[in-house]
């Protein structure tokens, strides 16, 4: 099971490069994978199927992150087994039917049929999965599939509509279900499909019985909301915009299955809950009625099918969830049925709709003289949809006539819904014989449609199908040993208690002779054909009926009004103000954690002093933080208080020095000093001066939330070290560090070991984080091809526009030139593109002095991490203010030339080699990032010991190094640029930036 959906993923993802070369015939590949699988699946037939009159089964187990008890588990049993035919055999068939569908000249071939060929596949692991949150996974990618394959045509408004739409209502369906699916596995103590089936009655009448009935709603409401049953049936006719492909596959035998699958799988255990007959029962009778009659009243014959889809929806999901062996029986021996006949038609829709170039009935005329096979390949379907003797439709509705008769005997209620279902096959009569004429049929005073000749090869796939209907019909006894086992999960009303079945499913055969059943279909006949042909009548009637009743109106007008309400929330709070957004933020911050303390009533902790005896250093930097905070509220200048806010940092790296804590220290030290420099950078975009600040009663706000949030945050903490119960798992940490990770730095192996998936996916949101401000600032890429020194000429960049002009410009530029012939040979590389008044010899030697060092450090950092302050966090930072330094001292083509790859390689370098460090030994037979300890021998080293974690420590390094080179390159070498090609006038520099009138128009602070 697990070859086939890897083989299924896996040519899928090659799909695109093989249209490329064949065009569209590569849907004959796509094909081969569904139909070897199909192969295989007969073939297991006898593993499943081993046991004589009882449920055999083949699982495979893959264990996936055993600490949260998830496994790639899956199950082949008779349910499983009956769906994937349909799965495997239908979706290869479609393919196929594709192939002479499009044209090559379509857009994005690839694309469609890797999505069609994906979908495959995750239908086939929806269907096998014996894990809850396993086909939770695979219940979501058919969502996103189907959305995707809805919405191929994306130049139509209409298509991209009923996409989102479709996506909208089975996704919020599926998040209800995953809810369910939660509270269901908690119960049980475990998610294990076929556990949970075998603890059901100890679960329902259990403690958690009211519990596990309502997961099981939720459940349902995933279920209800996939197979489109009312309300939300309104999505599916919306989605026939796909192409009829996609409508055959999808909308008749796969993805709309995925609700009727679920509610088969858990009737044997859950179909006595209280909630599950109104569910199942009344919601689907009410969707096999709201289909058939909405059914009659299309001119689309596509529609048609789609709103008998969703009557026949409904239908199933009554009979499959009844919850009685007959019942069951017939319930999948109508699901095959449905397939067949369903995707023969749509199959056939297609062909109509691409040989005549219309599907409207109005329109469509004389076609059965222009294409008698079609029409009898369609007339095979649309009996065995209406239940016509000898085909599998009669069969199936036969049987499941005769299970309602039995289970509404002596019941009013059950005689009610014995009735609904009557009166849904007449409908369902009634619109098969609409579409037999409106597709086929001469009408008076319409022109006979002009019809293309039809390939055999177009016609083989619903010619298939439509053998298939008729061999099952006439020989039936082949499905009900299929069907057989699954039937006897289900136990009569004496035995719900869990003992041991009291009764046994009937047959499918294709005559019982003359039963209640065979009246009832003589009484569906007669009536539907009366219907049909007083279809004039029943279009006057329907006209009757306000056209308000809609649930495709009522969704519309719901999202409208969601639509509305987030325009009148975000007109309210969205309003521009940074004092309103902090007010907002703080408030919240505030109320919820001081409720919880007052509601508490915790006493504070025995051991509480503010300041440590032994370390009054402290005491000098808690001042430095306050007045630095003081400072920097009082602060009229930009630059200040960003000056001012980064003392408060330095002092808090000296309390984590000052605590033993040398490595936060170093972090926090490196972290705010490239803040510091990040913000510089920007703020020369900006007023030098702080105005416009909120004053008069705002103020008085303002302090008191900043007063009350920082005592509140003071007392949170206190109340916090004494809320503890139970040992810290830290005080393990130094041991796990040593003997697991082998180091001695209990924080850096923490990153790259203990808790490496947190620093993994920290990491990832470095990158996207330097992704988000690189597309702020560049307008014409990323930055990463900014022009080489070689190409400037010396001593243009960052002129002061308009030199010249008075002796003191003159004699400036004179100094500025003799500067420039004395330093041809520059200190840096790229620092002769400087204007000479812009150069700095003293910075630039410095720095030529100290790059290196700081560059050699930072390598230090990350190789000594694991057993000294340190890493690779630390280490990229101290290399990326060795960059800095390089780009202060010679500007952005200096930094071009200090690192000629460019940030966003870095980045994915970064990642990629971190992915690698975790996967590597899941390659190797271990778990992912797991760590070795390799000791080795080298000269003048001597003994050396090498832990793999510090590989992805490398990482850590590169993706921090690309992080800081792309903050450089976005808020400095950028800015730069739009100064020099837009240069501002003196009074307006001093606007900007409070920068000097004599210096340049980009001058640094």
């Amino acid at each position: 099971m697990i070859t086939v959906l890897a083989v299924h993923f896996a040519v899928a993802a090659v799909a695109p490069l093989l249209f490329r070369k064949f065009g569209r015939n590569s849907f004959y590949a796509l094909a081969a994978v569904p139909a070897a699988s199909f192969i295989w699946l007969v073939l297991q037939h006898g593993v499943i199927y081993s046991n004589a009159g009882a449920t055999g089964s083949a699982a495979e187990v893959l264990p996936w992150i055993p600490a949260l008890k998830l496994e790639l588990a899956f199950r082949m049993d008779a349910l499983a087994w009956v769906m994937s035919l349909l799965v495997l055999g239908v979706g290869a068939l479609v393919l196929i039917y594709c192939a002479r569908y499009f044209k090559d000249k379509d857009d994005d071939l690839g694309g469609f049929g890797a999505q069609l060929l994906a979908f495959a596949g995750a239908m086939f692991g929806l269907v096998t999965a014996d894990d809850l949150l396993l086909m939770f996974i695979f219940w979501e990618l058919t969502t996103v599939l189907s959305y995707l394959l809805i919405g191929y045509a994306r130049t139509r408004l209409s298509a991209r509509r009923s996409a989102l739409q479709a996506l909208v209502v089975t996704t919020a369906g599926g998040l209800a279900m995953l809810v369910g699916l939660i509270i269901l596995g908690s119960a049980a103590g475990t998610y294990r499909i076929q556990t949970i089936l075998e603890q059901a009655p100890a679960l329902v009448t259990g403690p958690m019985g009211e519990a596990v009935g309502a997961a099981v709603v939720l459940i349902l409401i995933g279920a209800i909301t996939k197979s489109a049953l009312v309300p939300f049936h309104f999505w599916l006719p919306g989605a026939m915009a796909a192409p009829t492909p996609v409508s055959a596959y999808l909308h008749a035998a796969a993805m709309v299955k995925a609700g009727i699958y679920l509610v088969a799988r858990l009737a044997p255990a859950f179909s006595e809950t209280a909630f599950w007959p109104p569910v199942v029962l009344g919601l689907g009778l009410a969707t096999m009625l709201v289909g058939g009659y909405r059914a009659l009243r299309q001119t689309d014959i596509k529609l048609i099918l789609a709103y008998g889809t969703v009557s026949q929806l409904g239908f199933l999901t009554m009979v499959v969830g009844l919850g009685t062996p007959d019942a069951a029986l017939a319930g999948l021996a109508l699901l095959l049925a449905h397939g067949l006949f369903k995707a023969t038609l749509f199959l056939v829709v297609g062909i109509i709709d691409h040989q005549a170039g219309t599907r409207d009935i109005r329109k469509l005329s004389g076609v059965y003289g222009s294409a008698r096979a079609l029409a009898i390949v369609a007339g095979i379907g649309a009996a065995s949809m209406a239940g016509f003797l000898p085909l599998a439709g009669f069969v199936a509705k036969e049987s499941v006539f005769e299970a309602f008769v039995h289970y509404g005997a002596g019941s009013v209620p059950g005689l009610v819904i014995l009735l609904g279902l009557v009166l849904g096959s007449i409908l369902t009569f009634a619109y098969s014989a609409r579409f037999m004429w409106g597709a086929f049929a001469v009408k008076p005073g319409v022109e006979t449609t002009p019809f293309k000749p039809i390939k055999p090869a177009f016609l083989a796939a619903p010619a298939v199908l439509s053998v298939l209907t008729i061999l099952y019909g006439l020989w039936p006894d082949p499905v009900d040993g299929w069907i057989q086992p699954y039937a006897a999960l289900f136990v009569d009303g004496a035995a719900h208690d869990g003992g041991p079945a009291a009764g046994a499913a009937g047959h499918l055969a294709l005559w019982h002779g003359f039963t209640p059943a065979l009246g009832l279909t003589a009484a569906t006949f007669a009536l539907g054909l009366a219907m049909f042909y007083g279809r004039n009548t029943v279009s006057r009637l329907q006209d009757l009926v306000p056209g308000w009743i809609d649930g495709d109106r009522a969704y519309q007008l719901t999202i409208g009004a969601l639509d509305d309400s987030a325009v009148w929330v975000t007109g309210r709070t969205q309003r521009g103000s940074l004092f309103f957004y902090l007010s907002v933020i703080l408030t919240v911050a505030l109320v919820l954690p001081l409720t919880a303390l007052l509601l508490a009533r915790k006493p504070l902790p025995g051991s509480l002093y503010f300041i440590d005896p032994n370390s009054p250093l402290q005491l000098v930097a808690g001042a430095g933080i306050v007045i630095g905070a003081l400072a920097a509220v009082r602060a009229n200048k930009r630059f200040l208080a960003v000056l001012m806010v980064s003392v408060t940092g330095y002092g808090i790296a000296l309390m984590f020095a000052l605590q033993g804590a040398p490595d936060l220290a170093l972090t926090q030290m490196l972290v705010e000093t490239i803040i510091l420099v990040a913000f510089v950078l920007a703020m020369r975009s900006l007023p030098a001066e702080l105005r416009d600040r909120t004053g008069g009663k705002y103020r008085v706000i303002r302090v008191i939330i900043g007063v009350a949030f920082g005592a509140t945050m003071i007392f949170v903490a206190i109340y916090a070290l004494g809320a503890r119960v139970a040992p810290p798992v830290s005080l393990e940490f130094p041991r796990l560090a040593y003997e697991g990770g082998g180091g001695l730095n209990v924080v850096n192996v923490t990153l790259v070991d203990i808790r490496v998936w947190d620093t993994f996916g920290e990491i990832s949101v470095l990158a996207l984080a330097a992704t988000g401000v690189a597309s702020l600032i560049f307008v014409r890429g990323r930055g990463d091809r900014i022009r080489t020194a070689s190409t400037v000429a010396e001593g243009t960049v960052g002129r002061r526009n308009g030199a010249g002009g008075n002796s003191r410009d003159d004699a400036a530029l004179a100094l500025s030139r003799r500067f420039a012939a004395a330093t041809r040979d520059a200190w840096l590389v790229a620092g002769r593109t400087l204007a000479p008044e812009r150069r700095s010899i003293i910075f630039e030697v410095v720095t030529r002095l100290i790059f290196h060092s700081v560059i050699v450090f930072s390598i230090y950092l990350l190789l000594a991490g694991h057993n000294l302050p340190g890493g690779g966090f630390a280490g990229g930072l101290t290399a990326g203010l060795g960059l800095t330094l390089r780009y202060l001292a010679g500007g952005r083509f200096e930094l071009r030339e200090a690192t000629p790859v460019g940030a966003g390689t870095l980045l994915g370098i970064g990642l990629a080699t971190a992915a690698a460090a975790g996967m590597t030994p899941l390659l190797l037979g271990g778990q992912v990032f797991q760590s070795a300890i390799v000791g080795l021998w080298l000269p003048i080293f001597g003994d050396i010991k090498f832990v793999t974690s510090t590989i992805f420590d490398i990482g850590v390094y590169v993706v921090v190094v690309g992080l800081v080179l792309d903050v450089l390159r976005s808020l400095g070498a950028e800015i730069d640029e739009h100064f020099e090609d837009h240069p501002a006038e003196p009074s307006e520099q001093q606007e900007a930036g409070g920068i000097p009138a004599e210096t340049t128009a980009k001058g640094k602070a």
